[in-house]
């Protein structure tokens, strides 16, 4: 079938129902969870036996603990790295309660209950996340539509409202396509969370160089250089305009990639990696590429959304980057006008990707379509996905809980 027919069959079938063979969801046990407190995470991979712990105060780095203590539904431990220990009760489900113990050398335990976070969260609610299950149909059609012309797309969708209990779906949610743009909302990411921790400010000034300018999107390139732009400058062009220019160079005010892989590995997002610049030639030939995957950019959306790894001001101030975002003509162009969109692209010439958030008040949705193959076609891959979502999250009866 041509992609032009799609969305139009997805449409003449209306609303898939939401009763059918779909079971209610139970919560999944995963062996890679993280623990969200204020100020840092702690990070358990129960099946290496390693954790992390990266807060404002430091990062232990990926450590392993042979003593990790795993009895099928929490892992528990106690380490000690350079000094200070860290002992842990961290449940394997996502959305449970659970806590660290930090305990340095020279000062008192600090306390860090939070809630565990797991790729993919389960419900909060689990009978009303039934309702969200269906929607996956219309998503398998056209991720099997685009076959036809060459693309491959995956997809992963949350309910960010409470409507559909917190419901994520997914087709081929572990698709790994090359990541384009959609890298830097981690760049960023990382940028806001030392904002967060008191570490840096946004009004810090960094000089920007003839030699820091490359070509692609941005308006920097435009601008007069040398200059000395903000960071706050640089996040927002980042974002905005997708800034090649602006990106790199935050990559070097953050020390390098390691600082954003840290971020990516703090929270088990196992698909992603920032491996090289943007309009980098000589890395792309040595092979060196950005990764991430449907999974992981829901994971990072849903982190950020829920303010477990960003305070809530820099939260909303990424979501305000996104929202005034430059490049719309897949995600908004396919919504209906005036429709409240935040979301960051990702373009080569094989690769078309838009994730984001639908911010319709009481419908609020986490999106991430990652296609690769002929960018015309997968433009047109990620808008009929983008509608589907739309209709079903706007067009579905709110979810009914049986007496």
């Amino acid at each position: 079938m041509a992609l032009a027919a799609v969305l139009a069959v997805v449409a003449a079938a209306g609303p898939a129902a939401a009763s059918g063979p779909h079971r209610e969801p139970e919560a999944p046990r995963t062996w890679l969870v993280w623990l969200a407190f204020p100020g840092g995470v702690f990070s358990v991979d129960a099946a290496a036996r390693t954790v992390r712990y990266r807060a404002c105060d430091g990062d232990t780095g990926r450590v392993v603990d042979p003593g990790m203590w795993v009895d099928g539904r929490s892992a528990h431990g106690r380490l000690t790295v350079r000094g200070t220990t860290y002992r842990y009760d961290v449940p394997l489900v996502g959305r449970a309660p659970g806590e660290l113990v930090v305990v340095p050398p020279d000062g008192p335990p600090r306390r860090h209950p939070g809630e565990v976070v797991s790729n993919p969260l389960p419900p909060t609610d689990p009978v009303a996340g039934r309702a969200f299950l269906p929607l996956t149909r219309p998503l398998q059609r056209i991720v099997a539509a685009a076959g036809t012309t060459g693309n491959l797309a995956g997809v992963t969708v949350r309910d960010l409202s409470g409507r559909f209990g917190g419901q994520q779906v997914s087709v081929d949610g572990r698709f790994r396509p090359r990541a384009a743009s959609v890298i830097k909302l981690w760049i960023v990411t990382e940028l806001l969370r030392r904002v967060g921790c008191g570490q840096v400010s946004l009004d810090q000034r960094v000089l920007v160089t003839r030699a820091d300018v490359v070509g692609g999107t941005g308006q920097l390139q435009f601008e007069e250089i040398p200059q000395l732009a903000s960071l706050y400058k640089l996040a927002q062009y980042t974002i905005k305009y997708s800034d090649n220019t602006a990106a790199n160079v935050l990559i070097n005010y953050l020390g390098g990639f390691a600082p954003v892989n840290a971020l990516i590995d703090s929270m088990n997002q196992r698909e992603t990696v920032l491996a090289r610049k943007f309009l980098d030639a000589e890395a792309v030939a040595r092979g060196e590429e950005n990764y991430t995957s449907p999974d992981d950019v829901i994971s990072l959306l849903g982190a950020v959304w829920d303010a477990q790894i960003l305070d809530p001001a820099s939260r909303d101030l990424l979501i305000g980057f996104m929202r005034e975002q430059t490049l719309n003509t897949k995600i908004p162009a396919a919504l209906p006008p005036g429709t409240p969109v935040a979301h960051k692209t990702g373009d080569l010439p094989d690769v078309s990707h838009d994730v984001g958030y639908y911010l319709i008040p009481g419908e609020e949705t986490a999106v991430a379509f990652l296609t690769s193959g002929p960018q015309a076609t997968g433009d047109q891959v990620v808008r009929c996905l983008a509608r589907a979502v739309y209709d079903y999250v706007t067009t579905s009866p709110v979810p009914v809980r049986p007496r």
